[in-house]
């Protein structure tokens, strides 16, 4: 069993940032492909952005690109997502979760654990 905890969710204003920190427990990020995912109110559970198991790679949605980016810290054993730039379209419950393979999956169905969630509200 992996356990997962989000932080860092708040309220910030567009154009402001905000970084996400997914804590783990029961195995270390450097072992598993870890994902973030959002769900806004009323709409489904849509992938943000991945690392594999190694940070070797990354992957991200085109809604973020270049505004997110995700990272492992191996020290502390989180996976963290840096929102810049954020705008009220962002404004969703985030997700992290961690699969058992050496690729981060960019589909939900592809992830094993999950984490609780952490509330982003960005004000327009």
């Amino acid at each position: 069993q992996v356990q997962l905890v989000e932080s860092g969710g708040g309220l910030v204003q567009a154009g402001g940032s905000l970084r996400l920190s997914c804590a783990a427990s029961g195995r270390t990020v450097s072992s598993v492909a870890m994902g973030w995912f959002r769900q806004a109110p009323g709409k489904e559970r849509e992938f943000v952005a991945a690392i594999s198991r190694s940070s070797g790679s990354t992957s991200y949605a085109d809604s973020v690109k270049g505004r997110f980016t995700i990272s492992k810290d191996n020290v502390k054993n989180t996976v963290n997502l840096q929102m810049n730039s954020l705008k009220p379209e962002d404004t969703a419950v985030y997700y992290c979760a961690a699969a058992l393979t050496w690729l981060p999956p960019i589909s939900a169905g592809g992830y094993n654990y999950w984490g609780q969630g952490t509330p982003v509200t960005v004000s327009s």
